[in-house]
């Protein structure tokens, strides 16, 4: 199928998470149609082998063009990092937006002091974080920390437990009072910032990358002439590998969750 201006995004990420950057890309565009899709069943990629995750994405995208998209966000920074140059290649036409973790406007923002990045553990090997922290980090005090299993907590709702918080401590409880900067590497993690500032202290910074990928897939759809029409009513669709309605409902209530 060929895709116009009257066609979807499709925006996919292992779970939930990638709904942190779809409120973002709603924010800026309200007037597209936006068809979500979790990969909850095999959440979360941050800790898959690099060619399993390679494989969901492809097969996850392939399914989106199969359908008219007419432009695809890898709302997840694991999955950007290992895939989307491929899919690029496979896909010359198609915009392909990415996301990664938001070192740059950290760096640049004034009085950041010290950069905590948090990320899953793949993010933060792979030689696009590495370059970023190359590039952006050179002449700032950037601490990188994984954080396994957060995300796939995160997956699971209920982020009003104390065993979320006592999690978060885990991970960054000795940083606390020493940085003034937190870099969200992974897309699920702002659904959680209010517990990582209980644990870090409330003048903490946060940065995501949610507001840049939405800006460039606005540049991007505008320069290929794929803007939805004035007017049009945008519209959100949300499906799952987890096909059944609770994980549906537990979609919208992330959406519709205050951050």
């Amino acid at each position: 199928m060929s895709a116009d201006s009257n066609s979807f995004i499709g925006v996919f990420d292992s779970g939930v998470g990638g709904i942190s950057v779809l409120r973002s890309l709603v924010a800026e565009l309200p007037g597209e149609d936006f068809h979500y899709f979790g990969d909850s069943a095999n959440a979360p990629y941050g800790e898959k082998p690099e060619a399993q995750v390679l494989e969901l994405s492809r097969s996850i995208v392939e399914r989106f063009v199969a359908q008219g998209a007419k432009a695809i966000v890898i709302a997840c920074n694991t999955a950007t990092s290992v895939a989307a140059a491929p899919l690029r290649n496979a896909y010359p036409d198609l915009p392909i937006i990415g996301i990664e973790p938001a070192l740059k406007p950290a760096t640049e923002a004034p009085g950041h002091g010290r950069i905590l990045v948090m990320a899953t553990d793949i993010t933060l090997t792979l030689d696009k974080y590495h370059d970023l922290a190359a590039t952006y980090g050179k002449d700032c005090d950037v601490i990188s920390v994984p954080c396994p299993g957060l995300a796939g907590r995160i997956e699971h709702g209920e982020l009003e437990q104390p065993d979320l918080t006592e999690m978060i401590r885990g991970y960054v409880g000795s940083f606390a009072g020493t940085v003034g900067s937190v870099v969200l590497g992974c897309t699920h993690y702002p659904f959680v910032r209010r517990q990582i500032a209980e644990v870090l202290g409330p003048d903490v910074k946060f940065f995501d990358g949610g507001a840049g990928t939405a800006r460039h897939l606005r540049s991007r759809l505008s320069a290929a002439g794929l803007l939805a029409p004035e007017g049009h009513a945008g519209a959100v669709e949300f499906a799952s590998s987890k096909d059944t309605e609770a994980e549906i409902a537990l979609y919208r209530e992330f959406f519709e969750r205050r951050i």
